[in-house]
């Protein structure tokens, strides 16, 4: 199946494993749960959706982000409110008004999405820099 056809791409089951980071038999026990689909080829391969590959690799990285975060090395925390959100397909700025700090963050436009960042929303922005400059204003 090749990927400008209507057709689903299939990949063989035991690549989709791979990929998935789990064994064939966690596939074959997904499958009969419904979690995802299987096609078997005329000489009896089993094949998986490349759809169903990216569905199940976008859960598993969803359900990673759930875990709450207990302590990190950052301590400057600034919780604000988005002010702005600018995207295109890949990057995006985020502009955040933290009392009287103005935060701008360039992320992924994915990580957009993820995070669930809309203007208006709560966030904190997280400030870990390996370099900061100090200057003095003239007198």
């Amino acid at each position: 199946m090749t990927e400008g056809s209507n057709e689903t791409t299939l990949i063989r089951v035991g690549q989709a494993a791979e990929m998935l980071g789990v064994t064939v038999e966690t596939l074959r026990r997904w499958e009969a749960d419904g979690r995802l689909a299987m096609s078997r080829t005329e000489g009896g391969q089993r094949l998986v959706s490349i759809d169903d590959v990216t569905r199940l690799l976008s859960e598993k990285r969803l359900a990673i982000a759930d875990r709450p975060i207990v302590a990190q090395s950052a301590r400057n925390r600034f919780p604000g409110i988005v002010t702005r959100i600018e995207r295109d397909r890949v990057a995006a700025v985020v502009e955040v008004q933290a009392g009287p700090h103005r935060l701008v963050s360039l992320m992924t436009a994915e990580a957009i999405d993820d995070l669930g960042l809309e203007v208006g929303k709560e966030a904190v922005c997280v400030v870990k820099a390996t370099n900061v400059i100090v200057e003095i204003p003239s007198a």
